[in-house]
């Protein structure tokens, strides 16, 4: 056999190894939660093992457990792919989005008007703080009149940045005066408790988090995070001036308020820790407004993106169906013996 033939089946393997693993770390969560919650009961201070994902987890368990199926087989309807060729499109897929992200964040670090462009967010960012709007006439006079042409560009670029690391959106409050302010995007029920000493939300980095794991297959391991995360700036035990020290705010912040899901594969060597979505990623967002997110960072539309877009469609029904189910007086919202 080839040696790139023989590479690419490794790969597959290690992947599929992977993402079995994942799941076995799931159901250990859940089994050790009951556990937990069943010494408690007997007066017993439940041990925590240094090595397995926090046991408070709390939300709606069954759309983590949603996740599982795809997470198992690589495939979008939850359902075991005998194809390795389909399997080989949505993993080439998923690499050449994050790749897009990469080249466009270092394109715009390296183009003369990317200082115009950080004058201005900055200049945006302490309106933030003060919850002042802005006019156009005020954007001008920070990046230089001179600049005018190309002020719609600059708002573009500073809009995909604020985004990516605040979830914060530029918007326009009134039409005729061509006022503006920063809003919050996200709809995260912490934006104001995850918020640094600097008063900026620490979101955004939430949503970029929650979206290298859905590119991810949904489940990446802590060498992909770091690796996107050093593509916008942000590194491990290198404190940031908005994040603090950003190891702690993710393994450890994010995941007490259940954002996100950390732990260790059992078996593996080296040992490899992997992230998923928490219960409250599942119940206060969405995979199509993370993949909104990508595709707007690429100056681009989710379809654009078919195996995520198609996987962001079934949640999108997923969740639909289960609101109809809980409608009151809905015959269909008794509760089901199984």
């Amino acid at each position: 056999m080839p040696r790139g033939h023989k590479s690419k089946g490794r790969s597959r393997a290690k992947r599929q190894n992977v993402r079995e693993k994942s799941q076995s770390l799931l159901d250990a969560q859940l089994a050790e939660k009951e556990e937990a919650e069943s010494s408690i009961y007997q007066g017993e201070s439940p041990s925590s093992p240094d090595n397995c994902i926090p046991r408070d987890t709390e939300g709606d368990v069954a759309s983590v457990s949603d996740d599982s199926s795809v997470l198992l087989t690589g495939a979008v309807g939850g359902e075991a792919s005998d194809s390795n060729a389909e399997s080989s499109v949505i993993q080439a897929e998923r690499h050449l989005s994050t790749s897009l992200i990469a080249s466009t964040i270092r394109s715009a670090r390296r183009d003369p008007l990317n200082r115009r462009a950080g004058a201005l967010m900055q200049f945006t960012l302490e309106k933030f703080r003060a919850k002042e709007p802005f006019t156009q006439e005020d954007m001008l006079k920070v990046i230089n009149k001179k600049y005018k042409e190309h002020l719609a560009e600059i708002i573009r670029r500073i809009s995909v940045r604020l985004e990516l690391v605040f979830g914060l959106e530029l918007k326009e409050v009134d039409p005729n005066s061509q006022s503006y302010m920063l809003v919050g995007k996200l709809g995260l029920s912490t934006e104001g408790s995850l918020s640094g000493n600097s008063g900026l939300p620490k979101t955004g980095l939430l949503m970029t988090l929650l979206a290298v794991i859905f590119m991810n297959g949904n489940s990446a391991t802590e060498e992909d995070v770091w690796e996107f995360l050093k593509v916008v700036g942000v590194y491990p035990g290198q404190n940031h001036p908005i994040f603090g020290e950003p190891k702690k705010f993710i393994t450890k912040d994010l995941v007490e308020e259940n954002y996100l899901i950390y732990g260790r594969l059992p078996d593996t060597d080296p040992p490899t820790n992997v992230f998923l979505w928490g219960p409250r990623a599942h119940t206060e967002t969405t995979k199509m407004k993370v993949l909104e997110v990508l595709a707007k960072i690429n100056d681009d539309v989710p379809s654009s993106f078919p195996s995520l877009f198609e996987e962001a469609l079934i949640d999108e029904a997923n969740r639909a169906a289960r609101r109809v189910t809980t409608v009151p007086g809905n015959v269909n919202s008794r509760p089901h013996l199984r």
